[in-house]
């Protein structure tokens, strides 16, 4: 059975047994059956334990073989010591899915798998659809279905959002939300022995009506068909909204490398979203407010957010907790309509605040908030003022007006909704005006709705460049042998992939150092080649500036007396910023393109960005100006801006390197990239072979 006939027979099941219905109030297998058979559901639905004669108004059967018909769904409301044996037999009968609310462990005896790898091979060899284990099950309101051993609220759905969790409480929390936020899926995954976060979301996406899609993930366990499954949902335009928690433990293994530090515990997650435009949120607060303003259906236009406020202090506060959020910038001729309209002495910009002397209000902030919109540089709206008891009703009449005549973004924002009118919320709700509950979390969403626009104005890949074959061979070669690569290997690595290298000679000798650094020509760097320092500063395995013979004989003999006699002499770069690019292949996403800000401090100032591989010109230069230190780069106070055009093609063809030999090197630093007015040069690399049980 394919994958999505047994999603169907899931989601869509047109029969239920609930294996472990009971008649104990507050139990899984009685509020299962209760809100099963209670939430409409118009199918056949069997209550299966051998205690009872009926359940819930319903005959109920002694076993699943007992029941009078194959079932397209079995829910087991049961323990963890009876699940192996009630899966099995359900497989058996030809039960078409499974939900398992129990958290499936067990201390498996010695050669024994553990109990969760046993129930998910007995539904692969079923072709079942298995929900779970460790979850609260599902909600599907166009199919009446809530399969659910909790308690839901009475309204969940219809709505147009697709919702998934790995978290039980947060999927609780989500569903029993009261800003109005309904579902036409919602899916407590839980473990996902079989069925998959990227399963459930491929069905939402092909639902009429999902208009956004939230997760809850603590990983995605299938990342290759989730990136088929965000392709689908970028095609109908469709946002993907995640809050992505816990750390990933892989982390730890590339510590031998900067790259693999600045990639962090989650960096692969970090790139992939980026990749695929699924936005990222930090809380439920974040999660919630983003949710509805993609819900309500209106894309951000070319511009910036235009803002009016009934207060000063919090118009500032706006600004202050803008951030990231791109603000319009209002047209000569949008001033002048505000100024004709404001009270005399209020400044006419953006944010606005356009409460003066109170006289004739409600029209003032309807023409502000309608020039605002109407100007060319505005691509969203919104209406930051606080929905109190006393002002709710003006304020309210003013925003459900201003939604009825505009078709551009538009939000009413409560600074602190603990003090918002929550029946006008609710009325601007069903008027289909989103209200977003905190200056923050807000603004957030806000930007989420910005970047979404940018995202799909994203030109197309570019062709990465790519070397000979035979090269590309040669390295897969000499990188699968045991022996790892030194310094001048690694930098050959590079320069064969189009990244400019200082020329560097190797020496065990201090003659053969002299000779080196005389062909190369003074001032010369030299670094221990000791094997096993990865990176020799920390060691004070490097000189720089050596200049002579005699200097070059101190620095030698220094080097050598602590670390050995090998070195390599290298001929010094010129002057410029030091930058850091790196790759780190992880085992889900592929290789990880580093771009960050390089020498010494590398991974103390963390100032870093990454993409999934391969970039093109276009995504490695947005790349270099979303780092703190673009500035920098540019000049500044007078520094001399350096050949950006560089970095940019370093990036791009590290990125070729990366792809094309990802499954064989496990990190890669190039540290420092030294780029300065007319060019850059790579001084220094280390490669970290991957591991044989990788490739």
């Amino acid at each position: 059975m394919s994958v999505a006939s047994s999603l169907r027979r899931l989601l869509e099941a047109q029969s239920v047994a609930v294996v472990g219905a009971s008649a104990r109030a507050g139990s899984v297998g009685e509020t299962t059956l209760r809100q099963l058979v209670g939430g409409g559901f118009r199918g056949e639905v069997f209550p299966v334990n051998p205690r009872h004669r009926s359940l819930g108004g319903l005959p109920c059967y002694p076993a699943l073989e007992e029941l009078p018909e194959s079932v397209d769904l079995a829910v087991l409301a049961l323990p963890n010591a009876l699940l192996e044996e009630q899966l099995a037999l359900a497989a058996r009968l030809g039960v078409g899915s499974a939900v398992i609310f129990a958290s499936a462990f067990d201390e498996p005896a010695e050669g024994e798998r553990p109990l969760t790898e046993r129930l998910a091979g007995i539904a692969r060899e079923a072709g079942m659809a298995l929900c779970g284990a460790n979850c609260m099950g599902f909600v599907h309101p166009a199919a009446s279905l809530e399969i659910c051993g909790f308690s839901l609220p009475a309204e969940v759905g219809p709505g147009p959002i697709c919702f998934l969790s790995h978290s039980g409480s947060s999927f609780s929390a989500l569903l029993h939300n009261d800003r109005g936020l309904r579902f036409n899926l919602a899916v407590s995954s839980g473990q996902e022995l079989v069925t998959t976060a990227a399963d459930y979301v491929s069905y939402g996406v092909s639902m009429e009506g999902t208009a956004v899609v939230g997760l809850i993930v603590e990983q995605l366990r299938d990342v290759a068909r989730f990136s088929e499954v965000a392709l689908e949902a970028n095609a109908r335009d469709i946002p993907i909204v995640a809050l992505k928690v816990g750390a990933d433990p892989r982390a730890a293994e590339l510590v031998s490398a900067h790259s693999g530090a600045l990639a962090g515990d989650d960096g692969a997650y970090e790139a992939f979203f980026d990749a695929y435009g699924i936005h990222r949120v930090r809380d439920l607060c974040e999660l919630a407010d983003t949710l509805e303003l993609f819900a309500a259906g209106r894309r951000a236009a070319p511009g910036g957010l235009a803002a009016v406020t009934d207060s000063g202090g919090e118009r500032a506060l706006l600004i202050d907790l803008a951030g990231e959020v791109e603000l319009a910038t209002p047209s000569a001729a949008t001033k002048a309509e505000l100024a004709s309209v404001l009270d005399p002495g209020l400044p006419v910009v953006n944010p606005l605040d356009a409460w003066g002397t109170g006289a004739d209000s409600d029209n003032v902030f309807k023409r502000s908030l309608r020039a605002l919109h109407d100007d060319p540089g505005t691509g969203a709206l919104l209406f930051a003022v606080d929905l109190t008891a006393a002002s709710s009703k003006s304020y309210a009449s003013i925003a459900t007006a201003t939604w009825e005549v505009t078709d551009k973004p538009f939000a009413v924002l409560s600074h602190y909704p603990d003090g918002m009118d929550r029946a006008a919320a609710v009325g601007l709700r069903s008027a289909g005006v989103p209200v977003l509950e905190g200056t923050v979390s807000g603004l957030a969403a806000l930007r989420h709705l910005l970047e979404h626009r940018d995202f799909r104005a994203r030109p197309e890949l570019e062709a990465p460049p790519r070397v000979a074959a035979q090269v590309r061979r040669a390295w897969q070669e000499r990188l699968s042998e045991s022996e790892p690569l030194g310094e001048v290997d690694a930098l050959s690595l590079l320069a064969d992939w189009g990244i400019p290298v200082a020329r560097t000679l190797p020496a065990a000798s201090e003659d053969e150092a002299l000779a080196a650094a005389r062909a190369l020509g003074w001032p010369v760097a030299v670094k221990t080649a000791a094997p096993g320092v990865g990176h020799k500063t920390e060691h004070g395995g490097v000189v720089l500036g050596v200049a002579g013979d005699e200097a070059l004989r101190r620095a030698y003999l220094d080097i050598s007396s602590r670390l050995g006699p090998f070195v390599n002499v290298q001929e010094m770069a010129g002057r410029g910023m030091e930058m850091a690019l790196g790759v780190v292949d992880d085992a889900d996403v592929g290789p990880l393109v580093v771009v960050a800000a390089g020498g010494t401090l590398v991974e103390l100032l963390a100032d870093r960005q990454l993409a999934l591989a391969p970039l093109d010109r276009w995504r490695a230069r947005r790349l270099v100006e979303r780092l703190r230190c673009y500035p920098l780069l540019r000049g500044f106070r007078g520094s001399e801006p350096v050949d950006e055009d560089a970095l940019v093609a370093a990036v791009v063809a590290l990125s070729s390197l990366a792809c094309d030999l990802g499954g064989f090197i496990g990190a890669l630093d190039v540290n420092p990239l030294v780029v300065g007015p007319s060019g850059a040069v790579a001084v220094d690399a280390l490669v970290v072979q991957a591991s044989r049980s990788a490739r």
